[in-house]
This record gives structure tokens, sequence and C-alpha cells, in this order.
């Protein structure tokens, strides 16, 4: 396998990974209060998201909610400490998350219905979107600072 390229941070990458991880945790926490915008009401809201009926309730949410800001928080603290070996596992980690999120969309194309919300959304935005969040998010972790390289 070639040598990493050493340099600057992969800044951007990080930030959007950070950046869409935060307002995704944002929107969860937001339903947290009960609130289904943009859904009319629960049982949409859940269909349109997951393709399934699951509660939207703060037992279930606010442990993803601290899910994605620490996956948020380790990609971009990669960038900002490159040495410690906690930062680029958290990285690989939250890299191996949007993977097989992407790789379970792909599949989902296939295994559930057309017609419904939740296909399209999962055709148009979930699953690319985690397939160049994963991209940006393994660029970060396999970044290699140039002090260290040398």
């Amino acid at each position: 396998m070639p040598n990493r390229p050493a340099g600057p941070a992969p800044t951007r990458a990080a930030v959007l990974v950070a950046s869409v991880l935060t307002v995704d945790a944002g929107l969860h926490l937001y339903w947290t209060t009960g609130a289904t915008w943009p859904a009319a009401d629960d049982r949409s809201l859940s269909y349109a998201v997951l393709g399934t009926d699951v509660p939207f309730t703060p037992p279930i949410l606010l442990p993803l909610v601290a899910l994605l800001l620490t996956a948020a928080a380790f990609v971009l603290a990669r960038t900002r400490r490159p040495r410690p070996l906690l930062f680029r596992v958290g990285t690989l980690t939250v890299t191996a998350g949007l993977a097989l999120r992407a790789v379970a969309g792909v599949y989902w194309l296939f295994a559930k219905e057309t017609g419904t919300a939740f296909y399209w959304l999962n055709l148009v935005l979930y699953t690319p979107l985690c397939a160049v969040l994963a991209v940006a998010a393994l660029r970060v972790a396999r970044w290699k600072d140039a002090a260290r390289a040398r």
C-alpha cells in the first residue's frame, strides 16, 4: 500500500463530516421535544427517516444524539491532534459506520417499496450523503501530518 501523503490536515473534509453529523444530532435533539417536522406525525416521521415504525422518544434519541456529537468530535480532533491513536481509531470507526450505512442504503434500494418517502429519501439523500461522508472521514483518518512524516 502506498504511503499516505504528508501535509496539511484535511480540515475541509473533517468540517464537512462534523457539520453534517452535528446537524443530524440537532434534528434528533429537536425530535426529542415531540416535534415531528418535517413530517405530519410520529409515524410518518419514523417511516420517512427509518422506513419502519420506531418511537421517536428521548430514551431512543438522546443516545443517538450523544453518539453523533461524539463522532463529530473525533473527526475534528483528528485534524487538531493527529498523533493520538484514539482519534485515528475513532475516525476510522466513524468511517466504518458511515460506509455501513451507505451499503445498507444500497441494499434497501432493492429491498424496500419504491413508492415510499423513505425509498426516495434513501436514494436521493441518505445513501449518497453517507457515501460522501465515509470517503471524507477516511481521508481524515488516513492523514499523516508533515511533522510526523519526517
